[in-house]
């Protein structure tokens, strides 16, 4: 029968005997884990020379010699030669001392295990009798996909004295965009501050029944609940010890306000760090198959916020044909950014597309040019969300040629 344990090596001294390929890998594993390891060996492999040179790791440049165990909390033999790591297993057992002899586990009293992990968690999956590592690591792979999906039940269950806020941002909606570290910070949240916008519903459904869900999400001019409210429900529910997740649609810091929420529990004393997402203004048009960088085509991105005003740097990225302008929360606004634009003299044939409900199943492309736009969204009935894309490479066809379409809308 085998017990895992979970030892800390850190600071603590480990003999590895064998220079070999093996005994590379596993040197990097005790040097991560913070372990003061001598190296006992005649000769070293290139991989495990660099891992010397690179941390300054004791190197004894000969055989094995029984007094190598003394004073060690763990020996590791790997020398590639099975007499010798026997007899290096049987005096360490002679002296209580514990030992992973990777040539045959069966005789030694320790195992090295497969391990993942996720945050603070830390998991380890070994054989009961003998070593099969294959066997071990599938395992251990296995667990890995299902705490990347998030469908592990990862939250403490022990109150905390201190707790935390992580702002991450959620994509533009389909769950497995999401990056694998949000998913596994929503698996250990206590508390999820939510937008309307993203992967909110399909997600908010996976968390544990007892998890508070807090529903702040703005719609057009209507902000049920105001930014300074929000910062001080992140502050609140940290201090109190609680972890905390702020999920937003696309990415925290594109025209999501994650800034101020992360100076909010700065200023509050409370740790913050922010997870990306694949923000919108790049995310939804892909989806449409415009790519806001084209070579040849556009070499710069303009972002605007289409709820401001159509300020003069807009205009002049709106004027540059090797610039693309990326306006979000603009559907309301479009009218007002058209005549601007056509003001400043923008030619009426640029090209344009609105893009709803990107990476949706109602997901919908209107292309048009900036004379024809507003006639043209108001005769399809364009409603938000939706992200507008103004250059060349809104053009039909750019990427390949596109089926014939009924006026100049698709879906």
């Amino acid at each position: 029968m085998t017990t895992i344990l979970g030892v800390s090596l850190s600071g603590r001294q480990v003999l590895l005997v064998g220079g070999g390929a093996v005994a590379a890998r596993r040197l990097g594993r005790f040097l991560a884990d913070g372990a003061v390891v001598r190296l006992v060996a005649p000769q070293l492999a290139p991989q495990t020379q660099a891992l010397v040179d690179e941390h300054g790791v004791d190197w004894v440049e000969r055989g094995f010699d029984a007094n190598d165990v003394e004073d060690v909390w763990l020996v590791h033999t790997a020398t590639g030669d099975t007499a010798i790591d026997r007899e290096v297993a049987a005096l360490c057992e002679q002296r209580r001392v514990f030992c992973i002899n990777a040539s045959d586990g069966a005789h030694g009293s320790a195992r090295m295990t497969a391990q993942t992990t996720s945050g603070d968690v830390i998991i380890g999956v070994a054989s009961a009798v003998g070593a099969d590592p294959r066997r071990t690591a599938g395992v251990r792979d296995a667990i890995d996909g299902l705490l990347e999906s998030g469908r592990l039940p990862l939250r403490r269950r022990r109150a905390a004295r201190a707790g935390r806020v992580d702002l991450i941002g959620g994509g533009p909606g389909p769950v497995d965009l999401m990056t694998v570290r949000a998913r596994r910070l929503l698996a250990e949240a206590d508390v999820v501050i939510a937008d309307r916008l993203g992967p909110t519903s399909a997600v908010l459904a996976e968390l544990d029944p007892d998890v508070l869900v807090i529903d702040v999400g703005k719609r057009p001019h209507h902000h049920p609940v105001p930014q300074e409210q929000i910062n001080a429900l992140l502050v609140e529910h940290a201090t109190a010890g609680k972890r905390v997740v702020r999920l937003k649609g696309g990415d925290p810091f594109v025209y999501g306000r994650g800034g101020e929420e992360v100076i909010a529990c700065q200023q509050a004393g409370i740790p913050v760090e922010v997870t990306p997402g694949p923000s919108s203004a790049i995310s939804v048009p892909q989806a449409a198959g415009i790519p806001v960088t084209h070579r040849g085509t556009a070499s710069a991105v303009h972002m605007v916020n289409g709820q401001g005003e159509v300020s003069e740097t807009t205009l002049r990225s709106l004027a540059d044909a090797e610039v693309t302008t990326v306006m979000l929360m603009g559907v309301a606004a479009l009218p007002r950014v058209v005549h601007a634009a056509r003001a400043y003299g923008i030619r009426d044939d640029l090209p344009m597309a609105i893009v709803e409900n990107g990476h949706t199943p109602t997901q919908r492309t209107t292309r048009s040019t900036l004379g024809a736009v507003v006639a043209d969204a108001a005769a399809v009935g364009v409603t938000n969300p939706a992200v507008i894309v103004f250059g060349e490479v809104a053009r039909a066809g750019l990427l390949m040629p596109e089926p014939a379409q009924v006026g100049k809308t698709h879906t």
